[in-house]
């Protein structure tokens, strides 16, 4: 087996709530489930349960990104009450209906300990793969920023390949003591077009990643080894011969 420092980990994100705000962390443990607390909570809308995508999102509501969700004892996520701050300044349980009734008509919230996740329960992005995409919509460096694509892990790479996590597909990554198998592309939805400060949309965005990268951009991936994770930590590929 060879192996080689493709980047550092330059932030660590999870959010609490699907498709709420989330939280920039210095480190985090990662289970089989993903790191601690991501995605365990979800709001359902009403009458499509059985639609194979019935949770409320930024493409629905994109207010949610400025809802605010923490956990009252971040040591111990997974078992800790979520509260969330709205736009409004309230602090709510993530259970109280006051919540769900700001967000829409007839909601329920649902928790799952093993994450409510689109695909697999690690997503990441390098800052080089933003900085492409950048390029190809003219804009200037900096201006998209990652938080729009939502990722759990941004990675700094070390190389100047373009897309460089094309290349780490069917790989396992080392970052810290946790490893991860980069198991598939991302493919983009509306989500991406919402600016997380402004709320407004750029349909350009997705429309330039179907047009030039077929709806991908960044990787999922899965649990080979738990462990923890911090900024800062080298992002080893592992090669096996």
């Amino acid at each position: 087996m060879n192996e080689v420092a493709v980047g550092r980990l330059s932030e660590i994100w999870r959010y609490p709530v699907k498709s709420m705000a989330g939280e920039s962390l210095p480190r985090s443990e990662v289970s089989w489930q993903g790191l601690a607390g991501d995605r365990r909570w979800a709001f359902i809308r009403p009458g499509i349960a059985r639609s194979g995508f019935s949770w409320l999102t930024i493409r629905q509501q994109p207010r949610m990104w400025h809802y605010h969700p923490v956990f009252s004892d971040p040591a111990d996520p997974d078992r800790s009450p979520t509260i969330v701050r709205t736009p409004d300044g309230r602090e709510l349980d993530v259970t109280d209906p006051r919540l769900a009734a700001a967000l829409g008509d007839d909601l329920r919230v649902i928790k799952q300990d093993r994450g409510i996740f689109d695909s697999l329960p690690l997503s990441l992005i390098t800052t080089r793969s933003i900085a492409d995409l950048e390029s190809l919509l003219e804009l200037i460096p900096g201006e998209l920023g990652p938080r729009r694509f939502r990722p759990n892990l941004l990675v700094e790479p070390y190389a100047a390949d373009r897309f460089p996590e094309d290349g780490w597909l069917g790989a396992v990554l080392r970052i810290g003591s946790m490893r991860m198998r980069v198991d598939r592309q991302d493919p983009r939805c509306v989500v991406i077009t919402v600016d997380p400060d402004r709320l407004q949309s750029s349909p350009e965005v997705l429309r330039t990643v179907v047009a030039q990268r077929r709806t991908f951009l960044g990787v999922y991936g899965s649990t080979v080894t738990p462990g923890a994770v911090a900024v800062g930590d080298d992002v080893v590929l592992e090669r096996r011969l």
